[in-house]
């Protein structure tokens, strides 16, 4: 039963920062351009500072900013089976039981500047990373639930006990049993943000030909609250049943043990003896269904280069870019909970500990060919290199990949419209599926407007939706199933300033 208290809120926690984490969840919408058209890999213009920078350099001379805004909502959804849900006493008869996650980044801000000079473009560019916002799971998760309903297969036991008191001569304990139902309270917040900061140059080496190398920090900040309390089982006394503190009800249980161990030790050395061992296993069942209070701040940072290359012809432009893997070290700073500090499960939450989470290095590929004057297509490709990294807890079986294609049509000389798709696939099986910890693969489609307010002020407004796949885990051995997806949509404004 010990067990019971050692994974159960590990899991919730987990559950929690995997909501918000960097990683497989890099942020590559870090100006409103992408949000029009994700495929902008090949395209060259000020937002190119993160997803292009060799080509910022073919932009002119000048200084170039990018302002932006963004507003993100995602839910997670976990649709979990199990047996042992038949017995909570909140859903009775129920097997199935519904877990959703809410994710809200109401300001996402990002800025990309550049100052272009001769063969030489100067630049700096702002973003959020990762993460991004509070994630919050108001009735925890099936994985826990699925841990505190285990109480439950330990009744047959507790009622031995109860008869063994009966036996003793102990008036009315035969008439006290352990019924199947469950109850608990539980919650989790998890927070999350990884500010990214880039400097870099690019050189035009022709007119044809550009390169660029750069640095990017990251600074990540992150808090993860939560509790597991008030886990309850069915005591009944004869007809009457009641819910009861389960962690008071053992503790109760084993010290009317103890106490009776001493009336018939004289009498009885043997039944003293078992009525004491007992009382020991009884003390674990106390212990392991205590309330436990988690509540960690993180910080740490990580440095990371950057280079790339365009080269364009009249009607095509090819860029490529690398970002190096960012090694990550997030140190704690915790006020947890007695019971919680005790839980070696819980030592990535320990106060002074430290934490791997390597940022994932990425290899972007692009083009964009203008059809007509008006008229370009794009097209591009990620890769990032998951395997490579080294995090506390991880179960990749492989990179994961994204295809993006798009369009962006000038309507007239201030108006242009642009849409694009992206396709991201994670090499993903159900061993590396859980609630606590789930990516699924998804299309992303995003539209919106630009204009010209003058030739030096340009606003750009975009929507952007992804629509995830359903993925449903076989049943396990203990006939537990579960079917993961999520909802995410962005909405954005910025605006492009030459000076």
């Amino acid at each position: 039963m010990k067990a019971l208290r050692m994974s159960c809120l590990a899991l919730m926690m987990a559950a929690a920062e995997a909501a918000m984490a960097g990683g497989l969840l890099t942020n590559t919408n870090q100006n409103v351009a992408f949000l029009r058209n994700p495929a902008r890999d090949g395209a060259i213009g000020i937002d190119g500072v993160y997803s292009n920078p060799a080509g910022v350099v073919f932009l002119g001379e000048g200084f170039h900013l990018s302002i932006n805004l963004q507003n993100a909502h995602q839910t997670r959804t976990i649709q979990t089976t199990s047996p042992l849900f038949f017995n909570n006493a909140n859903h009775a008869g129920q097997q199935m039981h519904q877990f959703k996650g809410k994710a809200d980044a109401p300001i996402i801000p990002s800025l990309q500047a550049a100052y272009n000079k001769g063969k030489w473009s100067f630049q700096f560019g702002f973003a959020i990373t990762g993460g991004g916002g509070k994630c919050e799971f108001e009735d925890g998760l099936g994985s826990f639930e699925q841990e505190v309903g285990k109480v439950t297969n330990y009744a047959p036991k507790v009622n031995m006990l109860y008869q063994t008191l009966g036996d003793a001569g102990i008036p009315g304990m035969s008439n006290h049993t352990m019924g199947n139902k469950y109850a608990y309270d539980s919650y989790m917040r998890g927070r999350q943000y990884y500010y990214g900061f880039t400097i870099g140059a690019g050189y035009k080496v022709n007119d044809n030909l550009s390169v660029y190398g750069g640095l990017r920090m990251l600074y990540g900040s992150a808090n993860y609250y939560g509790y597991a309390k008030n886990i309850q089982v069915e005591h009944k006394e004869g007809e009457t049943s009641a819910m009861v503190n389960a962690s008071e009800h053992f503790s109760q249980l084993r010290d009317n043990m103890n106490y009776y161990a001493g009336l018939v030790e004289g009498s009885n050395p043997a039944m003293a003896q078992q009525l004491r061992g007992a009382a020991e296993k009884i003390d674990s069942l106390s212990i392991g269904t205590q309330d436990i209070e988690l509540n960690c701040d993180q910080t740490g940072w990580g440095i990371a280069p950057i280079i790339g290359v365009d080269y364009k012809t009249n009607k095509l432009n090819l860029a490529a870019k690398y970002e190096f893997k960012t090694r990550m070290r997030l140190k704690n700073k915790a006020a947890n909970s007695l019971s919680a500090e005790n839980i070696s499960m819980l030592d990535k939450y320990a106060d002074g500990g430290k934490v791997a989470e390597d940022t994932p290095a990425l290899l972007t590929v692009g083009a964009q060919y203008s059809i007509l004057p008006s008229l370009r297509i794009n097209a591009g490709w990620h890769h990032y290199f998951d395997v490579d990294t080294k995090q506390y807890s991880k179960d990749m079986l492989g990179d994961s990949n994204e295809y993006l294609f798009g369009a962006e049509y000038d309507i007239c000389k201030k108006l242009e419209v642009s849409a694009g798709m992206q396709r991201t696939e994670y090499d993903l099986k159900d061993a590396g599926m859980n609630d606590i910890s789930f990516n699924v693969s998804s299309y992303s489609v995003g539209f919106g407007l630009g204009y010209k307010i003058s030739d030096k002020v340009k606003v750009n407004v975009a929507y952007f939706q992804t629509f995830y796949d359903d993925y449903n885990k076989a049943k396990d051995a203990n006939g537990v199933t579960n079917s993961f997806t999520r909802t995410n949509r962005v909405i954005g404004l910025g605006v492009d300033l030459k000076l």
